[in-house]
């Protein structure tokens, strides 16, 4: 056993982890969270007793532990993910932490192993049982476990830090008022059928800074024959800004991800939102030949997709059948056909509007480019409030690319 832990922190390290949470993904017991087995990605069901079991559980992949008919809607997540997120936390003993979406409790149960009290919730009631029950057996202490809708953020209390497990749409203003005024959440949010993770933290000011020229967006399409390339760019709700205010919010991107998505208010859809994801795009030709050598690594890709998404509100997540990874793809008003740009910059599209969805990716392509390819990691997010009246989230809807140190 200790040999299969030794192996899991390789996996899991990445860019580096802190002793602290080293030794918390080295002592907590995964297995223990997923008693009752677990689906694979592949929809294959394992059971304690197979012997895939403990070395899959040991792996570096999410595990769903349930489904409402084949849609996953409870899982253990992939540890390098829980490992960035909650590294990006910043957690220090003693700090009181909010986490939406129990999950196993694995994730609480690390958070607890910091020296954190955790508050976790879910709005699913056997979920949040099935935690409890396990971080009892596992010998957690530190953690309690509530049934309630994550939108409300369950007990009305003041935190340090709010974690959030599950895909969102935007940030639910309660746990704006259980935030302490110097804390951050962390927290996926979605952006172009993906959910990169953000490091949010309150502010007091107006927002982002005013925008500075560069090429201008009319309806929505790009274009690129404007004004020279920019120090720092922003873009609010689709088109390019001369000042705004935005809201008690800012933002900075931790990581790529994916993540189930929540349903109700926090995944409700408003007008800055990008169309579904496309499973298996069909009739792809190719309509522009491969132009980048050699062709983007998954960091690179996941830049320009970042970046895309801001630029343009068709942008969005596709898969094409016969190929095991996501794409990156302008989606026409079907959401059925549109294009899709490769890592190479090769553009395959399908549709009656496939001519104008490759225009608009060649040119989404270009800019990035010529923007120096600036990674995720470059912008900076602001916010505006949306959706339902009476049950409102705080959305991404400003994007300001900062120029690179000595620039």
């Amino acid at each position: 056993m200790e040999d299969v832990r030794r192996r899991y922190l390789e996996l899991i390290r990445g860019d580096g982890l802190s002793p602290a949470l080293a030794e918390a993904f080295a002592t907590v017991p995964r297995e223990v969270f997923v008693a009752d087995g677990f689906h694979r990605r592949d929809g294959r069901r394992v059971m304690p007793a197979d012997p895939e079991y403990l070395p899959t559980v040991y792996s570096d992949d999410v595990l769903v532990t349930k489904l409402a008919g084949e849609v996953p809607v409870s899982s253990s997540s992939q540890p390098s993910l829980m490992a960035a997120m909650i590294e990006a936390l910043d957690v220090a003993p003693g700090m009181r932490v909010l986490e939406i979406g129990a999950g196993t409790g694995y994730n609480a149960a690390l958070l607890a192993s910091l020296g954190a009290v955790v508050t976790t919730v879910d709005v699913q009631a056997d979920v949040a049982a099935r935690a409890r029950s396990a971080l009892a057996r596992a010998g957690i202490a530190g953690v309690r476990v509530e049934t309630a809708d994550g939108y409300t953020g369950g007990p009305l209390e003041r935190y340090d830090r709010i974690i959030v497990t599950v895909g969102v749409a935007g940030i639910s203003p309660h746990w704006l008022d259980r935030l302490d005024p110097d804390g951050r959440l962390i927290v996926p949010v979605g952006h172009g059928g993906i959910h990169p993770v953000l490091d949010i933290r309150p502010h007091p000011g107006p927002g982002a800074p005013p925008a500075q020229d560069g090429h201008p967006i009319q309806d929505g399409y790009p274009v690129v024959n404007g004004p020279p390339v920019p120090d720092v760019r922003s873009v609010q709700g689709g088109r390019a800004v001369s000042d705004a205010r935005t809201g008690p919010l800012t933002a900075t991107v931790v990581c790529s991800a994916g993540f189930m998505s929540a349903a109700g208010p926090l995944g409700a859809r408003h007008p800055r939102t990008h169309p579904p994801v496309a499973s298996g795009l069909e009739g792809l030709d190719e309509v522009s030949p491969a132009r980048w050598k050699p062709a983007l690594d998954a960091d690179a890709y996941r830049g320009l997709w970042f970046a895309a998404a801001a630029w343009h509100h068709r942008v969005s997540h596709a898969s094409i059948p016969g190929r095991e990874q996501s794409y990156l793809a302008v989606l026409d008003d079907s959401g059925t056909g549109g294009a899709v740009v490769l890592a190479d910059g090769a553009i395959l599209a399908s549709g009656p509007q496939a001519e104008r969805c490759a225009a608009v990716g060649t040119a989404l392509s270009d800019r990035w480019w010529a923007l120096d390819r600036p990674s995720m990691k470059a912008w900076r997010i602001g916010f505006a409030l949306v959706g339902d009246p009476a049950a409102p989230i705080w959305s991404p809807n400003r994007w300001t690319l900062t120029p690179p140190a000595g620039r």
